[in-house]
């Protein structure tokens, strides 16, 4: 389970610069993908080998000051349900402001690890004005510059050592489904139309936050997981706020699922928010099934199946071998291949291919298309094999891995899916040196 942490602070505090200095690292290996809109509010960083997502809430709020004194309370709201650790940030600049008093008083009712970070601290006058932090009652502050970094290790290492170490539960060996998509897409109904009004339920088990609810399922012969983020809470005051909300509420359950089943409304299309939790579930290597829900309600002369498919997979390149159904929950129309093409997903994202057999299929292939030669140099490809990894990952080893270029790895990638099948499952393709 991935560990979520919330940076919360008044507008031009330096959050974002904070934040883009602890993804920057990662966000240049992860995000080589081409095309992968970039959610500048969503990353993943790790610190002594413990991987967090971080989220910060700023980038939400737009809009003057006094606008934001209204969101501010929504936003820290938002981070107290949904985060397991809250970096609170702050200026030696202008010391405590009365904001800065109103996120304090919020966030000293929370059982959970509040850090409080002092930023822009670069010379010893500052670093003596700090102490005035003290007075917010959250203990012990850590003073840095974001810009420079200065300070951020103490708070980084504090930061992991407050993380609660994640629970791997003994129900982990069956397949986790969870179900995404923007508010009113059909999620619950789906989930619904799943269980059926039987309820076919062998357990409800606590979700792993008070809003996710895990539910065993078990029918058809399958056995699994559904993570379902679907409101089982809904906050009037958190409307305004529904597109943030919704993407903090999909990257929980993302982030807890072998595979996300992501539930879009025929009649709106595939729209931006729901190609950002496509890439969201992408980047975080999960397995996906696109099911386009009401497919009862359009007018089938103007949009046929065909076309539709189509313009999603045009939306999705490079990453098209994705399954796409196009489904009614209300007429229970093709739900059950929803659930079966989930389950062929997570089978094709746990699959270990022997690496003699990848060899024998792979390096004729690569024999009769090598790599183009790049400033002069031919790039020999010796021998493969797959990563013992959760989701799938080769290494293909060479004399100049520098030299193997995108197209190339592309190319490797399309012939692997053919051969071995991993519809629905993102791949990542190294190369190292033999």
């Amino acid at each position: 389970m991935g560990n979520i942490v919330a940076i919360v602070g008044r507008p031009n505090v330096g959050k974002s610069t904070f934040f883009n200095r602890l993804i920057q690292r990662r966000e240049a290996i992860v995000d080589s993908v081409s095309g992968v809109t970039r959610d500048r509010h969503y990353g993943k960083s790790d610190w002594n080998g413990r991987q967090f997502s971080l989220i910060d809430t700023g980038g939400y709020v737009k809009g003057s000051d006094d606008i934001f004194e209204a969101e501010i309370d929504k936003q820290v709201e938002l981070a107290i349900d949904e985060a397991d650790a809250i970096i609170f940030m702050v200026d030696v600049e202008s010391g405590v402001t009365p904001m800065d008093e109103e996120v304090a008083r919020l966030l000293r009712k929370v059982e959970k690890p509040i850090l409080l970070a002092v930023n822009k601290v670069d010379n010893n006058k500052r670093r003596e004005n700090a102490v005035e932090f003290y007075s917010l009652g959250l203990g012990e502050y850590f003073p840095i510059a974001s810009t420079n970094g200065s300070g951020t290790g103490d708070l980084l290492d504090a930061l992991v050592e407050a993380l609660p170490e994640s629970e791997t539960d003994e129900e982990s060996e069956l397949p986790r489904f969870a179900v995404v998509g923007r508010p009113n897409a059909g999620k619950s109904s789906f989930i619904n139309a799943l269980i059926g009004e039987e309820r076919y339920i062998v357990t409800d088990i606590a979700g792993t936050t008070r809003d996710s609810m895990d539910t065993k399922y078990n029918r058809f012969g399958f056995e699994f997981n559904l993570v379902d983020t679907a409101g089982i809470r809904r906050k009037s005051k958190v409307r305004e706020n529904l597109e943030f909300y919704s993407v903090m509420r999909s990257v929980r359950a993302i982030e807890n699922s072998d595979v996300c089943l992501l539930v879009l409304d025929a009649t709106r299309g595939f729209d931006g928010q729901v190609q950002n939790i496509f890439w969201l579930a992408e980047r975080n290597r999960k397995g996906i099934v696109i099911l386009v829900n009401k497919w009862d309600l359009v007018d089938k002369e103007t949009n046929t199946m065909r076309d539709v498919e189509a313009q999603i997979r045009r939306e999705i390149e490079p990453f098209t071998d994705v399954p796409i159904i196009f489904m009614s929950v209300l007429s229970k129309q093709r739900i059950f291949k929803a659930i079966e093409t989930a389950v062929g997903v997570f089978e094709n994202r746990s699959k270990k291919i022997k690496t003699r057999q990848l060899n024998d299929i792979m390096l004729p292939i690569i024999e009769n298309n090598p790599p183009p030669a790049y400033k002069g140099k031919y790039v020999k490809i010796k021998f493969c094999t797959q990563l013992p990894t959760p989701q799938p990952q080769f290494a293909f080893y060479c004399n100049l891995p520098q030299y193997v270029r995108d197209p190339y790895k592309r190319f490797i990638e399309n012939k692997l899916r053919k051969e071995f099948d991993f519809s629905g499952v993102p791949i990542t393709i190294y190369f190292r040196k033999k």
